[in-house]
């Protein structure tokens, strides 16, 4: 390992080691390590935002193409920071109002194709005598008793109470999969910064 390398890589040990003992208690390693993180990652943000977003969409089409019309968004744009002005703050209404119309028309047709068509499509397929075909009837039979169980015109009682009773079964079983997955998911990160910690002291040692 390069010096340049085993330096950067120390100070990469350094600040997880800080983030780490918060594990003990909260303590000025930990303030520092959480603070750093946040402020560079603001600054790499913004910069990275400036030059993907502000530059291509603001300074090359007004300044180098000629489309003058570009700034008719750019002043909604600098009319949000006037959120931050007692006097000024009403404009900003307008540039939200503007945010959130554009923003709902454009979501709305991709929420409704995304999350109800597309789910409805996988749910409406044929059926195989297969393993596969078994296991879209389980699914098919899980999504109608979910769906049932949000049916509140009905009292959950007899056999309706019953197929409500599988749909929160399925629920539970849902978002117990999505909790674990989330999980693993920071589980793997521990073990991602264990093993670097791991390597670097290693490498330090020569092993």
């Amino acid at each position: 390992m390069s010096t340049s390398a085993l330096l950067w890589n120390g100070l990469a040990a350094i600040l997880t080691l800080c983030i780490f003992s918060f594990l003990y208690r909260d303590n000025p390693f930990y303030k520092f390590a959480e603070r750093l993180v946040a402020g560079v990652s603001a600054g790499y943000w913004t910069m990275l935002l400036y030059h993907t977003s502000f530059t291509d969409k603001v300074i090359v089409p007004i300044f180098q193409q000629g489309l003058w019309w570009y700034i008719i968004p750019s002043i909604l744009g600098v009319m949000m920071w006037t959120r931050f002005s007692k006097k000024w703050a009403w404009l900003s209404r307008i540039s939200i109002a503007f945010y959130i119309g554009i923003g709902t028309g454009v979501s709305l047709p991709l929420f409704m194709y995304a999350g109800i068509y597309r789910q409805l499509q996988a749910s409406i397929v044929p059926v195989a005598f297969d393993w596969a075909g078994f296991n879209l009837v389980l699914v098919t039979i899980g999504l109608l008793c979910s769906l049932a169980y949000f049916y509140f015109s009905k009292e959950h009682t007899g056999l309706f109470g019953g197929i409500t009773r599988v749909g929160i079964y399925t629920l539970m079983v849902g978002f117990g999969a999505g909790f674990g997955l989330t999980v693993m998911g920071r589980v793997s990160l521990l073990i991602d910064r264990v093993l670097f910690l791991r390597d670097y002291f290693l490498s330090l040692l020569g092993g």
